[in-house]
């Protein structure tokens, strides 16, 4: 199942005062910003950004099925969003990091699906997209561990790639699909501000997490 419409052209919409508190790692001096809200414990049908998180992210021992063609065009359609999103002069004013997913590079389930993403927001001139942070061994994803990780333990299994650090970035736009607790971008931003203190940072997600009822009504943090 694959289907995306909207009635409004995507933008991006930054997360303020109202909605930060759903979000307990970051804080009112970041500048984050999201196109559409997942809905936490709902399934593909509850709304199109549910619909094109889950193929999105669809996991990597699905591939060769022939359900992996949704995965295919959710990577188009998230990178079309993120295009109309921005202001076309805006995209060369940033270098693009994406957030590393849960699985190290050399493991077989490693998804390069925010990579990709990113080349095809628009290919000709390419943007600055740069995999300059490193995880270094596979976890499980965070909604799938029995507690959430915490920013610093997050950070402990990251490193730069410093082959990927010239020219130093002005601007780095952290990059990932949602934003749930503020941990992997607490984490990424920690390790490149200490590599690039000069450098200003932003967060864009596809998606943030909300909840249909109360949080505290479902166990734990959950994708």
């Amino acid at each position: 199942m694959m289907k995306l419409s909207s009635t409004y052209p995507p933008r991006f919409i930054k997360v303020d005062d109202l909605t930060l508190r759903d979000h307990r790692y970051l804080n009112e001096v970041d500048q984050i910003y999201f196109i559409g809200e997942y809905t936490a414990r709902q399934d593909y049908s509850y709304s199109s950004t549910n619909n094109l998180i889950k193929n999105f992210k669809k996991c990597m021992k699905r591939r060769g099925l022939p359900e992996w063609r949704h995965k295919e065009r959710a990577l188009q359609i998230a990178a079309k969003e993120f295009r109309l999103a921005f202001h076309p002069q805006a995209l060369d004013s940033l270098t693009f990091v994406p957030i590393p997913p849960s699985k190290a590079k050399e493991d077989p389930l490693y998804d390069d699906r925010l990579t990709r993403m990113l080349t095809a927001v628009r290919p000709e001139p390419p943007l600055d997209v740069r995999e300059c942070i490193v995880q270094t061994e596979s976890t499980k994803a965070a909604h799938r561990q029995e507690r959430r990780p915490r920013p610093e333990e997050i950070e402990r299994l990251y490193r730069v790639d410093e082959t990927l650090t010239n020219p130093a970035p002005v601007q780095i736009a952290l990059v990932d699909d949602m934003v749930t607790t503020g941990a992997h971008y607490r984490a990424a931003q920690a390790i490149l501000s200490n590599r690039f203190p000069q450098t200003v940072f932003v967060g864009l997600f596809l998606s943030r997490r909300v909840y249909a009822s109360h949080p505290e009504e479902f166990p734990g943090d959950s994708f």
